[in-house]
C-alpha cells in the first residue's frame, strides 16, 4: 500500500471511529448497554479509547511504509482535536437533532 491510500485509509477509519459512539447504545458496537442509553461520559471515553485505536492502526501503517517519526505531545493535542471534529456530524445527530 502506498503513502497516499494509507494516509486516506487513516482519515476515513477514524471519521468512521469517531462516530461510532454516536450511532448506538452498544459500548465498542458489541457489548450492550445494561441501563438504556449510554451516557455522554461513557461515549466521550469510548471516543478517546478509538482515538487510541485508530492512532495504533496508523503507526502500524507508517512503520510499515518505512521509518515512524517520533512526535511530541502538541502531535496529539492536535489529532485528537480532529477526531473530535470528525466525531461532530454523530454528536449533532445523536444530541441536537430536533426528534419528531
Amino acid at each position: 500500500m502506498d503513502v497516499g491510500a494509507s494516509s486516506w485509509l487513516v482519515i476515513l477509519l477514524g471519521l468512521a471511529a469517531a462516530n461510532l459512539p454516536f450511532f448506538n447504545d452498544k459500548v465498542f458496537a458489541a457489548v450492550p448497554w445494561r441501563a438504556g442509553r449510554k451516557p455522554f461520559i461513557v461515549r466521550l471515553l469510548e471516543l478517546t479509547a478509538l482515538y487510541f485505536v485508530v492512532g495504533g492502526i496508523g503507526l502500524a501503517l507508517e512503520a510499515r511504509i518505512g521509518t515512524v517519526f517520533p512526535q511530541n505531545w502538541e502531535f496529539y493535542a492536535i489529532s485528537y482535536c480532529l477526531f473530535l471534529v470528525f466525531a461532530f456530524p454523530g454528536f449533532v445527530v445523536r444530541y441536537l437533532r430536533k426528534r419528531h
